[in-house]
């Protein structure tokens, strides 16, 4: 199955995807994850977008281990507010459809709850930081039973921010090969393995995981071995066992021979109480090997701080050796259809430059 076209069609053709007979399947004498899979891009962030095959197990897998996970938090409905035609949005009607409810397109209003039981909501972090600068939007997420958050690194400041706010965040980790996130605040769930590579990569396994890369073998038999997907992001396991995901592999700036982690710079930039918005990225530099570059996004009605003190900024919290080398301004970070950062128009604003 293809997703495509708006949100309402995409909700239906999921709907009767989840309902078809298993018994057909069995009568064509193939198994259900290779009769009827669902074809999911990948945002395609840092390059050309992987179509990534899912199987209605997997899928159906992911679904049951949220919910389980979640507890009672997972039987209403679930707000829709990523594009349906991506894993986190495609996961949010399952969840919603499975549970009994057609997704909701918006977010209730206050003193909705009553009416609607117990609805929770998926968001990236840019969903979730706008929205807690609405006083609307953050009375209605308070009334939410969850909020997950993923799609990208989750600033603790942020999740602070909410906490404070009275909103219960629970950060998520995982793929479109993950059929959506598959550890919840550090803990892979129920059925799903963990492991780290000799080079820190994130190993993941058990029965989310995608069938292949449609049009790929050779990509897919690179990063499915065994039974365990090697994903492009580095990570550790803390003194609890929860995991933490440092960045991607291609997020370690390698310059000047030191190895400078872009998405802990960044977030470094977003607690300064100037800045609105903020993220860097490494670009080739020829006497560098690489050169760290940030781009920010002022608060409005402030003045702009000077690069330098910027860089005492992230100094003052990191090695001197990360403290990025350009300072571009933006109006604001821009930004995929679901809500990622768009790295291949940084690069190019930063090679515009």
């Amino acid at each position: 199955m293809e997703l495509a076209g708006a949100p309402e069609a995409v909700v239906d053709d999921v709907r009767r995807w989840l309902a078809a007979d298993a018994a057909d399947d069995a009568a064509d004498g193939v198994g259900d994850d290779v009769v009827d899979p669902v074809v999911v891009e990948t945002s395609g962030s840092s390059g050309r977008p992987k179509r990534v095959v899912l199987s209605r197990a997997a899928v159906l897998a992911s679904v049951e281990a949220s919910a389980r996970r979640l507890g009672g938090h997972g039987s209403g409905p679930w707000v829709l507010l990523l594009p349906p035609t991506f894993v986190a949005g495609l996961q949010v009607v399952c969840r919603s459809l499975v549970a009994g409810h057609p997704p909701l397109h918006a977010l209730p209003p206050a003193g909705a709850a009553a009416d609607l039981g117990d609805w929770s909501v998926s968001l990236v972090p840019t969903q979730l930081h706008r929205a807690l600068a609405d006083p609307g939007q953050t009375a209605a997420l308070r009334e939410a039973r969850t909020v997950l958050l993923g799609g990208g690194p989750v600033d603790p400041a942020l999740r602070a921010r909410a906490r404070d706010e009275g909103v219960t965040v629970v950060a998520t980790y995982g793929s479109a090969e993950t059929a959506g996130g598959c550890v919840y605040d550090g803990v892979p769930l129920d059925g799903v393995g963990l492991d780290l590579a000799a080079d820190g990569r994130v190993r993941l396994g058990g029965p989310t995981l995608f069938d292949r890369y449609d049009g790929d073998p050779a990509l897919t038999a690179e990063v499915l071995v065994d039974g365990w997907f090697t994903t492009a992001d580095v990570g550790r396991l803390g003194e609890d066992g929860r995991l933490q995901v440092l960045g991607r592999v291609d997020d370690v700036v390698l310059s000047g021979g030191v190895n400078v982690p872009a998405p802990a710079v960044a977030a470094r930039l977003r607690e300064h109480p100037d800045v609105a918005a903020a993220e860097a990225l490494g670009v080739p530099d020829p006497e560098w090997g690489q050169q760290l570059v940030a781009f920010v996004a002022w608060s409005a009605g402030v003045r702009p701080v000077p690069t330098a003190d910027l860089r005492d900024w992230v100094a003052s919290a990191h090695p001197r050796a990360w403290a990025p080398r350009r300072v571009l301004v933006v109006d604001d970070i821009p930004l995929l259809a679901n809500g990622k950062p768009d790295r291949l128009a940084l690069r190019r604003l930063a090679s515009a430059s």
